[in-house]
């Protein structure tokens, strides 16, 4: 298995111990009252340890989400990174970036899936800089360049994740009523658009 962009690396093996019972009382928790109910005094209390070893470990709410976030989307980033194609290695980049976002905008429709329900209770400031974030961006920008797009790989990758944010995604399915079919359309359209490539 390939490193996940937030593996803990250096940890002592109690430390490692702590943090995997730390998370699990925390995804436990988030599975039974959702993220936006669960405290740090409970995930303490579940785990078994004082607050101020949770805070040490984590700084904050949203570091302890981070983290919790991080493991969700270890899978997801497996997937794309080495998982079958066209969403893994073996597929033409225009296919691999074509899969890649309408796999996240159907995670994002999915209301079981626990990575964007525990994405929506993390500042986006935090949420995109954050290890995940930034493996999303990374990956994006390498398939542009690998499809052999003309110009600045970075910014357009900023670009065309920004269809595929939260905050874009909820209000195109809420306010505009946009179902999963039509988004996942529009967004094979933008990438032939940007490749050049013929997506049909």
């Amino acid at each position: 298995m390939t490193p996940t962009p937030d593996d803990p690396t250096g940890e002592r093996a109690d430390a490692a111990r702590n943090r995997a019972r730390l998370l699990a009382a925390a995804a436990c928790l988030v599975a039974e009252r959702g993220a936006e109910h669960v405290t740090m005094h409970e995930v303490a209390q579940a785990a078994g340890v004082g607050k101020g070893t949770l805070f040490r470990r984590f700084g904050d709410r949203t570091g302890l989400l981070l983290a919790l976030l991080g493991d969700v989307e270890a899978e997801f980033h497996e997937a794309y990174s080495c998982g079958p194609p066209p969403l893994g290695p073996g597929a033409p980049a225009a296919h691999r970036l074509t899969a890649f976002g309408c796999a996240l905008i159907e995670r994002l429709a999915d209301d079981t899936d626990l990575g964007p329900a525990l994405a929506r209770q993390i500042p986006v400031e935090r949420r995109k800089t954050s290890h995940y974030g930034q493996a999303f961006h990374r990956h994006v920008a390498s398939l542009l360049r690998e499809a052999g797009v003309v110009g600045d790989h970075d910014m357009l990758a900023h670009a065309m994740l920004a269809f595929t944010d939260l905050e874009t995604m909820d209000h195109l399915r809420k306010e505009r009523q946009a179902g999963t079919a039509r988004l996942r359309h529009t967004w094979t359209d933008l990438v032939r658009r940007v490749t050049g490539a013929d997506e049909r």
